[in-house]
């Protein structure tokens, strides 16, 4: 089976961006990872677009065949839009490295993209509700809080924690994130704020969304872009740096929320798809020093610390605790930022985590680098956990 390198990485700033479009947002990508990676499109072989809703946020579906527009020269080749909820972006990173896998195509450039503030925060919920079970739980008003504040309730009861006890803990994930996107030149959200300040705010400036999460606890509605150009490792980097994407795998899991027929206190398609993308590698959670993970909520990215092996169950406040998961720690978790601060523009964000751990492994990271890094791995959700992709990269 052909390995797949990663060779080329673009990333816009991300934000509430009013002066651009998804097509400007859409041609800026293309055009800017083939400069990256020192290509043109007849280089290309085929493109893949992670996109969650053109069609209700921008009035666009069929977006992937917007790149002949963008670039002619690659009119008649192929471009695909995937759609996987939150993991749209990661869902077109795994499909083009399938298509490079199985000798179908040598070279391919994927995209994610989302452009998110055309709505307000109403239309955005009920966007993002398209994502949930739609006749049980969409329809009855579900929104994407409701879902993880369901997952935190059901880890504290199985615990055995109060909500004074979360509180901390939750704190210290979005202070994280946010010193870590204060780095960031390219995050929505540059300000840092210290745990104890998070949990000092009143109530009106951290209101509760659903209990137990507050409004600290939310990633952002943000537009942006990131992409990336893929290739079989038999072919010359033409002058760039390649990375290795030596495992993923996606795990699906039930469309229903969590609580009814998986799990509301660990997060198992995550899990499992976590030791199949290790066990492609060749690897163990050991051997990452950082990962940039699905933090859309602040219980998420707490409960990935057991998914993905770096805590017990129950205890995956240690990972903070011990500073593991910080800057200069054995895992570094979310050093961009993560969706938390950096943003989270829907069909972008699997898309940038690549990028971002892209970039960390070449030694030329957006933000905050980590030192020396050798390997890193992306843990991407779409749903309620229903979609769970994970890929590993090393450096070459």
């Amino acid at each position: 089976m052909t390995a797949v390198n990663i060779i080329g990485a673009y990333h816009s700033k991300f934000g509430k961006l009013e002066e651009e479009s998804l097509y400007s947002l859409y041609e800026k990508a293309i055009k800017g990872v083939l400069e990256e990676a020192r290509l043109g499109a007849e280089d290309i072989d085929a493109v893949f677009v992670g996109n969650f809703s053109g069609g209700t946020f921008n009035n666009q579906e069929n977006i992937a065949c917007y790149g002949v527009n963008a670039l002619p020269a690659l009119r008649h080749k192929p471009m695909y839009r995937t759609e996987n909820a939150c993991a749209s972006g990661s869902s077109a990173v795994h499909m083009a490295a399938m298509a490079i896998q199985s000798g179908m195509i040598k070279r391919a450039v994927v995209i994610g993209l989302e452009k998110m503030t055309s709505l307000e925060t109403a239309g955005v919920s009920r966007s993002l509700a398209l994502a949930t079970y739609w006749p049980e739980e969409g329809a009855q008003n579900v929104t994407a809080p409701c879902m993880f504040a369901q997952l935190a309730r059901g880890w504290m009861k199985k615990y055995g924690y109060s909500e004074d006890k979360l509180r901390p803990w939750l704190a210290e994930v979005a202070a994280k994130n946010y010193a870590h996107a204060a780095q960031n030149p390219l995050a929505h959200l540059q300000k840092p704020r210290s745990k104890a300040e998070i949990l000092d705010l009143p109530d009106e400036k951290n209101p509760v969304i659903d209990a137990p999460l507050r409004l600290h606890d939310c990633s952002l509605i943000s537009d942006g872009a990131s992409a990336l150009v893929l290739q079989a490792n038999n072919l010359g980097s033409n002058g760039s740096q390649p990375v290795a994407l030596t495992g993923f795998y996606n795990a699906s899991d039930y469309l229903d929320n969590f609580g009814k027929k998986k799990s509301d206190s660990f997060l198992e398609g995550a899990s499992v798809a976590v030791k199949m993308a290790l066990r492609q590698s060749g690897m163990s959670i050991d051997d990452m020093q950082l990962a940039e993970v699905h933090d859309c909520f602040t219980i998420t990215e707490l409960l990935l610390y057991s998914a993905m092996g770096l805590a017990a169950p129950g205890k995956e406040f240690e990972a903070l605790e011990s500073k593991q998961v910080f800057a200069n720690g054995r895992c570094v978790i979310n050093p961009s930022g993560g969706l938390k601060a950096k943003g989270h523009p829907i069909g972008a964000t699997g898309v940038s985590m690549h990028a971002s751990v892209y970039r960390q492994l070449i030694g030329d990271a957006y933000g905050l680098q980590v030192p020396d890094a050798e390997a890193g791995m992306v843990v991407n959700i779409g749903g309620s956990g229903t979609s769970n992709c994970v890929s590993v990269l090393k450096r070459v």
